[in-house]
């Protein structure tokens, strides 16, 4: 536990560890408001949809970049001292990412039909939304790339501001869409939500004008090109399959047994983010650096025992604490509605509980970039909760099955991964 705690104060704390707490809890209280406003003004159904639409945006705004975000981060980082390659970077990550934007708001805007029954199956009409999706989707990719730049400058102050004042900005935004328009208007601010914050990030891009000459067209490189392309495939892989995954499972749901039930699930799933949160941040700021740098397997079998050892204690007591208090979490953040989802929680936190133990893991592909490893799991994570869900909903004729499915597919999830690292984990043996 000292190590852990040395390690955070050194490098994490004094820069940006209590901006990333305050940018953290402002994410959560914007979530909880919205999920609220939507309980009240909108419902169980609608709640449904706006799941389904919120993983089609989630997934195509991953496109829209490329997944290129954490590999172009690290190359602006490594060359922000060399003009040459700096421009080079820049101008590959802008010039291909805008390119690839406009040509899906285009394929989205024109195929907004057919989107709309895939994400909104048997229901009205909110073809408007996609389109307004499309139109907006440049400026989020312009907003990433801008982030990419700071991010890269270590710029972290500003970036959290950023984000911070652009949650609050979005749910007010939301909030009022919502109480105005009801579904249509969760729909449009779902969105717009993380365009919007293109708004205050110009703040940060006037005060870097002396990039923007760097990006030029014949600094194209498709050697840096080849070179990010597997951050890419990483990147996008279960960005953008897990959220579709998620529109089948919610649409088999939709199709067997309902539209408030899908709606549940729905809730279900918003709940655990929001839990989860305090710890995936906890680990993107410590685990993937901290496994960056190691080069053996004693010390990354150390780091990784001294995770379980220090912090899942205290997740275990949270989620337990979450069980005990799941009646007065339902009605706080949803409504009486929504009380059937008590009935979600003990497979979910179990399934978390599994999850996270396995991430902590797992963040050795990325840190190591072991591209195949990272593919075949993934691939085995995303087929597995497709199938297993389809099974147990139609063994338990009831929502409950999707969440059993969360359970038993980050079980073998977890299994799996512990098979690849059987011999860094457990094969290890001291010299004598």
């Amino acid at each position: 536990m000292k190590k852990l705690i040395d390690y955070i104060n050194k490098h994490v704390l004094v820069n940006v560890a209590s901006l990333q707490i305050v940018s953290v809890i402002t994410r959560i209280i914007a979530g909880l408001l919205t999920s609220k406003a939507i309980a009240v003004f909108i419902g169980a159904e609608g709640l449904a949809l706006i799941g389904n639409f919120q993983n089609f945006v989630s997934s195509f705004q991953t496109l829209s970049i490329v997944g290129s975000y954490k590999g172009v981060v690290k190359y602006i980082s490594k060359f922000k001292d060399d003009a040459i390659k700096l421009s080079k970077t820049i101008s590959t990550v802008f010039y291909c990412g805008f390119i690839c934007t406009i040509l899906l708001s285009a394929a989205c805007y024109y195929n907004a039909e057919l989107i709309k029954d895939i994400i909104f199956p048997s229901y009205n009409n909110y073809t408007l939304a996609i389109k307004v999706f499309a139109i907006v989707l440049p400026f989020y990719a312009l907003n990433l790339f801008s982030f990419s730049i700071m991010n890269g400058f270590s710029k972290y102050k500003i970036l959290i501001i950023i984000n911070i004042i652009g949650q609050i900005l979005s749910v007010a935004v939301a909030l009022l869409l919502i109480y105005q328009e009801k579904l249509k208007g969760a729909l449009i601010s779902v969105a717009i939500a993380e365009s919007l914050i293109f708004l205050i990030t110009l703040v940060g891009i006037i005060n870097r004008k002396s990039l923007i000459p760097l990006i030029k067209a014949n600094n194209v490189s498709l050697r840096f090109l080849k070179k990010l392309t597997p951050y890419s495939i990483m990147a996008m892989f279960s960005a953008v399959l897990l959220p579709l995954v998620a529109i089948a499972i919610r649409n088999y749901i939709i199709d067997n047994i309902g539209y408030k039930d899908a709606g549940f699930w729905e809730a279900m799933t918003r709940i655990s983010k929001y839990y989860l949160m305090f710890v995936t941040s906890l680990m993107a700021l410590y685990i993937l650096p901290r496994f960056t740098e190691i080069s053996n397997k004693r010390d990354f079998k150390k780091e990784v025992l001294a995770f379980y050892k220090t912090v899942m204690p205290f997740l275990a007591l949270g989620l337990l604490l979450i069980y005990v208090l799941k009646h007065v979490i339902v009605i706080l953040i949803f409504n009486e509605e929504f009380l059937p989802v008590e009935n979600l929680f003990i497979w979910q936190l179990l399934g978390d509980f599994i999850k996270v133990l396995s991430m902590v893991v797992a963040f050795q592909f990325i840190a190591k970039k072991m591209f195949w490893y990272y593919i075949l799991t993934e691939a085995f994570l995303i087929i597995a909760l497709y199938l297993t869900s389809v099974y147990f909903i139609n063994y338990f004729d009831d929502v409950k099955g999707a969440v059993v499915a969360h359970f038993v597919s980050y079980l073998g999830y977890y299994i799996l991964i512990l098979c690849i690292f059987w011999t860094s984990l457990f094969g290890y043996k001291k010299h004598r």
